[in-house]
């Protein structure tokens, strides 16, 4: 019996062993250099944490032990003084140059786990790499005290590629709460994001007290509810309330400011002009060139496109003085509240054939000697620049504001493709690059058919191939990049959160890491990891990377069935008869012709015999006019 009891240690300590070298290196985004160690590092209640300069690094090893304790149950405290103890996590100072402001070493050893960086801002992101060594549970909102509090051994160097990594957050055709703000960026901030770019202003509301300009809110923060399809909406009725929306007090914005500044975020705010703003003209309108009152945007189509063509006039005017005045006002409150160096001026999909018939806008050609619209817009440009400026801050805007001629000391965001972001830095001007190609979060992540439907589509794989320097670009115009989530038709936090993730991951990726570290296929098993995270967290999140990809093609007049996918492992099944496939159903394997009675074609993809993606019902009809694309 001593025999067999000893013959058990032994395989209990062999397989604890085993156990602990399996354990995996996953951290999103991939660092600049990470090399596994042997063994691991355990957090028990003897756990010794120790913060030694100045008082930033403190809060950051205190807010740790806060969030360690209260996962784990276990009660840890930090400790300004070094000590002698063999496990104990410790935050240090660095000399290495390479680190820069936001960049960090993190050893962990079975012993210790020593964080050394210049700066508090590194040793910020060092935990936040930490939080991904540890388990899972580290996300939980109640203590688990059976969970085994594990780090892997591990040597890692990091530090950012880009100074601009960015999420915006349109509050702006939604409300979302002071408090919703912070979620949004207490979700961010583990992924190493740094900017947050709120649009504060645009047809369907108003966001920021302006004090000098009270209508504002009054206002420009209501509009009548609407609950169903996004621009499935009635004609406005006078008569409808007007209580749907909200806005941000300055002492909100304040705080804030103040809360992301703590996780070293920078917000950057816009107030989108000339165009999209009916919010801004149902308030004052005088603002506009056209005459009469301005119903605030509530989810009715009032735009024609290509163009794009006004069917209401949704413009600030450029002939009117009082425009300029009232924008005064508006970016000194803004300035006093928003320290970061940057002011957001929009600029984007400003409609012009309301201008075209304007006598004043006519008169301003005439006097300024401007040729067309576009040097209209241009003009208007250059005198908010010369307001923003006036406040102590750079502007930047949308990549429109280069049509007609780009202010001297504009820099610009371009979205439409990266072309306007390669001309700007062509013009030796600052750029971020957020192309809807990459990084429009608000686009649909999987079939349209299971998708709330959004005119274009925009899948992990393609998110991850985001690069912020196009080729041939001087790499030192380039900011850095940004994923934009536009809110038309995300109307709650967690279809936020289903829109943001994964889709934000890629994007952390591609503005932190070193380009040659970006790895699809590791990437991937990173998000899996970030999916078990997630549910812990109770945080929402797209599957879509596990759905089938369905085209259609036609060979000698037959309509053929194309399908792909994401994943590599993944199997793919279908149906033809209108029933429901699963696994013993007909393998995918290579295009394939459809018989003329079919009426509709169902796809499953299964991963290790198990249901992976969601099932897709293709009627034929739809089939067709995937034909090529």
């Amino acid at each position: 019996m001593k025999r067999l009891t000893t013959v058990c240690a032994l395989l209990i300590f062999f397989s604890t062993i085993y156990a602990q070298e399996k354990l995996k290196l996953s951290v999103i985004p991939e660092p600049v250099s990470m090399v596994a160690g042997e063994g691991n590092f355990e957090v028990t209640a003897s756990t010794v944490i120790e913060a030694a300069g100045n008082d930033s690094i403190k809060k950051i090893a205190g807010d740790f032990a806060e969030k360690l304790s209260a996962a784990s149950g276990l009660k840890l405290g930090v400790s300004g003084t070094q000590s002698s103890s063999t496990n104990k996590i410790f935050f240090t100072s660095s000399s290495d140059k390479t680190l820069g402001t936001e960049g960090y070493t993190l050893t962990v050893t079975p012993a210790s786990v020593i964080i050394a960086s210049k700066n508090a801002a590194g040793a910020f992101y060092a935990v936040q790499t930490l939080y991904q060594l540890l388990p899972k549970e580290i996300n939980s909102k109640t203590a688990i005290t059976t969970a085994k509090w594990l780090i892997p051994s591990a040597t890692i160097t990091d530090y950012p590629r880009f100074g601009w990594r960015g999420l915006m957050f349109d509050v702006s055709r939604h409300f979302f709460t002071k408090e919703q703000v912070k979620q949004f960026i207490d979700e961010m901030v583990p992924y190493k994001y740094n900017l947050l770019h709120l649009t504060l202003a645009n047809d369907e509301g108003w966001r920021i007290e302006i004090k000098s300009l009270p209508k504002l809110t009054e206002v420009g923060a209501w509009r009548p509810k609407r609950e169903g399809k996004w621009a499935n909406t009635l004609n406005p009725d006078p008569n409808d309330p007007h209580d749907y929306g909200g806005f941000y007090t300055q002492d909100d914005i304040r705080e804030l400011v103040k809360y992301a500044a703590d996780r070293f975020v920078n917000i950057l705010p816009e107030i989108d002009v000339p165009g999209h703003s009916l919010a801004a003209v149902a308030s004052y309108p005088d603002l506009s060139c056209t005459p009469g009152a301005h119903p605030i945007y509530e989810g009715k189509p009032f735009m024609n496109w290509p163009g794009p063509v006004a069917l209401i006039d949704n413009t600030l005017c450029p002939a009117n003085e009082n425009v300029y005045a009232f924008l005064d006002k508006v970016f000194t409150e803004v300035a006093t509240l928003f320290p970061f160096q940057y002011i957001h001026m929009g600029g984007d999909e400003c409609p012009k054939n309301f201008w075209e018939k304007s006598a004043a806008i006519k008169a301003l050609m005439k006097k300024e000697g401007l040729k067309d619209q576009h040097e209209v817009q241009s003009y208007f440009v250059k005198r908010v620049e010369k307001i923003i400026t006036a406040k102590k801050k750079k502007i930047i805007g949308w990549d429109e504001i280069l049509e007609g001629g780009l202010a001297p000391s504009a820099a610009v965001m371009s979205w439409r493709g990266e072309k306007g972001g390669i001309e700007a830095a062509s013009m030796k001007h600052e750029v971020v690059m957020s192309p809807t190609t990459f990084v429009y979060l608000d686009y649909m992540q999987s079939d349209e058919l299971l998708e709330a439907h959004v005119y274009a589509s925009l899948r992990l794989n393609k998110t991850y191939q985001f690069e912020p320097v196009p080729p041939g670009v001087d790499a030192k115009y380039i900011l850095g990049g940004q994923g934009n989530l536009w809110t038309e038709q995300i109307g709650n936090m967690r279809y936020v959160q289903y829109m943001m993730w994964p889709r934000g991951l890629a994007v952390a990726e591609s503005v932190w890491s070193p380009k040659e570290k970006k790895n699809w296929p590791n990437f991937i098993n990173k998000v899996e990891n970030n999916f078990d995270r997630m549910d812990v967290a109770e945080i929402k999140y797209s599957r879509g990377m596990y759905d089938a990809i369905v085209s259609a093609k036609k060979e000698n007049g037959k309509l053929m069935a194309v399908i792909d996918k994401e994943i590599p492992d993944l199997d793919i099944y279908y149906s033809l008869d209108e029933s429901a496939p699963d696994k013993f159903y007909s393998k995918y394997d290579k295009p394939f012709g459809l018989p003329p009675d079919v009426a509709t074609l169902k796809v499953i993809t299964y991963r290790n015999g198990k249901v992976a993606g969601r099932q897709i019902n293709i009627p034929i009809k739809e089939l067709e006019k995937r034909v090529g694309k």
